[in-house]
């Protein structure tokens, strides 16, 4: 792992998916979460502050990244929420199925490699009453920003942990077999277009 990965890469996502529009956005959809909880993701831990402790029973987060999840116990101390940490893929969810109330994922499709598979193993996991909560940011339905997404995409990811601009999130949600009980979608304020198209919701089985 290089220096920049292990360093200065876990500080600059921290930095970057905390920024006050991006809170904003947590807000909405990780205090739906309930019951027994996947958070996808988690890395250091950003969606902690705004879970109901009165509707959860446990959050398991999940990320491959030691260097986040060690950022995550740290908030987790001061949380009233119970949360255990565990470094794995979401490609492959040490979980059985129909075993979470709620797959929380937050900013994460876009970083996964093979997001088709990890969609697939969060439909699998789910109950079949449970619901997918999801905030995301993705392509662009405007041709030019679009267009710049898919140019910027091969570099971003280099200096991004590997975020992809360009992925479309509603057709990868339904290609894995969830429905939409709810899906909202806008430029969210005060982040530039080719970053800021977002996507938010619930899915279900």
């Amino acid at each position: 792992m290089s220096l920049y990965n292990k360093y200065i890469l876990p500080k600059f996502l921290n930095c970057a998916c905390g920024s006050k529009p991006i809170n904003y956005q947590r807000q909405k959809v990780v205090p739906l979460a309930k019951g027994k909880v996947l958070d996808i993701g988690i890395g250091s831990g950003l969606n902690i502050p705004f879970y109901n402790s009165d509707k959860i029973d446990k959050v398991i987060g999940i990320d491959p990244s030691h260097e986040l999840i060690e950022l995550a116990k740290e908030l987790a101390n001061d949380s009233k929420t119970s949360i255990d940490f565990v470094i794995g893929s979401a490609e492959s969810i040490p979980y059985p199925d129909n075993f979470f109330d709620t797959v929380l994922v937050t900013y994460t499709m876009c970083t996964i490699p093979n997001v088709a598979i990890a969609n697939k193993e969060m439909w699998r996991v789910l109950k079949d009453d449970g619901r997918l909560i999801f905030c995301e940011h993705g392509l662009a339905p405007d041709k030019k920003i679009s267009k710049w997404q898919n140019r910027i995409d091969p570099f971003w990811g280099k200096i991004a942990g590997g975020c992809h601009l360009n992925r479309d999130i509603q057709k990868l949600i339904t290609d894995a077999g969830f429905s939409f009980e709810s899906l909202d979608k806008m430029y969210i304020p005060s982040t530039p277009k080719f970053a800021g198209y977002n996507y938010w919701g619930i899915g279900k089985k």
